[in-house]
């Protein structure tokens, strides 16, 4: 499957930036390990609360982040939420609903778990987005 996959499909996941620092070979992987999943506008992707270790990228489309009903941020192409669920086996913090119909690639907890192992840089990128959004939450807050 992995030389079944289009350069162009490659090329599109090494420009997201949680993947941009990965081999050719680890944008594959973790391709392969993926799944597709269309929704449409208004659905409801996560809900904050509830559990789920998933992570997903957005591939196309937009989605709206909330946490007590309050925005958090806007989502598009080449951005992922669900990572902290992974990394701390938690409830979601936040709610994130399709604003538009969405494409996204979703890694399940086993898969994730595969991935990290065979390119351990997705870690680094997974740790580094939690800290960044953790202090604009906090900046949110000072303001």
């Amino acid at each position: 499957m992995a030389r079944g996959i289009p350069s162009e499909v490659v090329r599109y996941f090494q420009a997201i930036p949680m993947f941009g620092s990965l081999s050719k070979r680890g944008v594959r992987t973790v391709i392969e390990a993926a799944t597709e999943l269309d929704k449409p506008e208004g659905s409801t992707l996560v809900r904050e609360g509830d559990a789920g270790r998933e992570m997903c990228v957005v591939v196309r489309g937009t989605a709206r982040v909330t946490r007590n009903g309050r925005k958090i941020a806007d989502l598009g192409p080449g951005d992922f939420f669900g990572e902290l669920g992974f990394l701390t086996k938690s409830p979601r913090t936040a709610s994130v609903t399709a604003t538009s119909d969405i494409r996204l690639m979703v890694l399940g907890p086993r898969e994730l778990e595969a991935v990290i192992d065979r390119e351990p840089s997705i870690a680094v990128q997974m740790l580094a987005a939690v800290a960044h959004r953790a202090r604009e939450v906090e900046r949110s807050r000072l303001s």
